[in-house]
């Protein structure tokens, strides 16, 4: 028997032993439309197309406090819920680093496993009259009041410190310049496109659908090297880093479950899981989304969410977000 067989046998048993849930969910802690929302389709698409569910699974958004809400009813009033997964991101982690989540942190929920990393970047409508990113900076430069930002999150949340990390690496102070903050990415996109913020600072995976249809142009892109998708247009993106701004940053898109769930239910969600992120599906509906390839679940992804909510502690302090 091939080593790849008895995987295969192995997986098909233990997924047997746990019960299918009945009414599976996945929360999108925001307004449709923002890099929640598209975490939780993908998990939709693949888990039915898969045939790993063989119920609907519907999407509910739950927006608050970006993420705060949903995290707080998960722990509270459906602490016990295994037909629940919630999508979060890297800037789920930075509001538990910075203290948004009050008395909650990284270890009141199950972390469960990733869909991919999604970059930041800067956006402008297509009529804008900035071209490029040194022609916004240096506009800046002049004014920082003449440009406002919108993004997805308040002080401190992860799009500001996108913001925050450019504004320094271009010598802008970045409490002089204005800037707008919405509940999710959604919100920014339409407030964006009907003329009421100037720029967009947020996920690529958010301005996709945008970039490919016209409405938008993105100015840069905050990952170390440029994307690798079928979207032409995505892939002529350059880098921040390579216009001379050396700011990289990648949000970890995933899942987490409810704290008091059975070890039986999660692991029926987590094998799940790990098998449809080797699937084509999985790997076509990630692309469609803008995000890369980053695999970790279970307990892999529990130390890594531990490792950066630490990381963004620090990170917090340098910025005086807290004490």
């Amino acid at each position: 028997m091939t080593k790849k067989l008895l995987f295969f046998l192995t997986f098909c048993f233990s997924i047997a032993l746990a019960k299918e849930p009945v009414r599976p969910e996945c929360i999108a802690p925001a307004q449709p439309g923002g890099g929640f929302d598209l975490t939780c389709k993908l998990a939709q698409a693949v888990l039915v197309n898969e045939k790993f569910l063989s119920k609907p699974m519907r999407v509910t958004y739950m927006p608050g406090g970006v993420g705060v809400v949903a995290y707080n009813s998960m722990i509270n009033s459906k602490a016990k819920d295994s037909n629940i997964i919630v999508a979060f991101s890297s800037g789920t982690l930075l509001n538990i680093a910075t203290g948004k989540h009050g008395k909650y942190n990284e270890n009141d929920v199950r972390w469960l496993s990733s869909a991919g990393i999604d970059y930041s970047a800067v956006a402008v409508r297509n009529d804008s009259p900035y071209q490029s990113l040194e022609n916004l900076l240096n506009t800046l430069k002049k004014n920082p009041q003449a440009i406002s930002f919108g993004a997805a999150g308040s002080v401190g949340g992860q799009d500001w410190m996108v913001t925050a990390l450019l504004a320094k690496n271009a010598n802008i102070d970045i409490r002089k310049t204005r800037y707008v903050a919405f509940e999710g990415g959604g919100d920014v996109m339409i407030s964006l496109l009907g003329g009421h913020v100037d720029a967009a600072i947020g996920n690529i995976g958010e301005f996709l659908p945008y970039l490919e249809s016209g409405n938008i142009r993105i100015l840069a892109l905050f990952a170390d090297e440029r994307l690798k998708i079928q979207s032409e247009k995505a892939q002529a993106i350059p880098t921040a880093k390579e216009l001379g701004f050396d700011v990289i940053w990648g949000s970890v898109r995933g899942y987490y479950m409810a704290p008091k769930v059975s070890d039986e239910q999660y692991n029926w969600w987590l094998e799940a899981f790990e098998k449809a992120q080797q699937t084509e599906t999985f790997k076509e509906q990630r692309q469609q989304r803008g995000l890369q390839e980053f695999n970790k679940n279970g307990k892999e992804l529990e130390e890594f969410v531990k490792t950066q909510t630490q990381q963004f502690r620090s990170l917090a302090k340098e910025f005086n977000l807290i004490k």
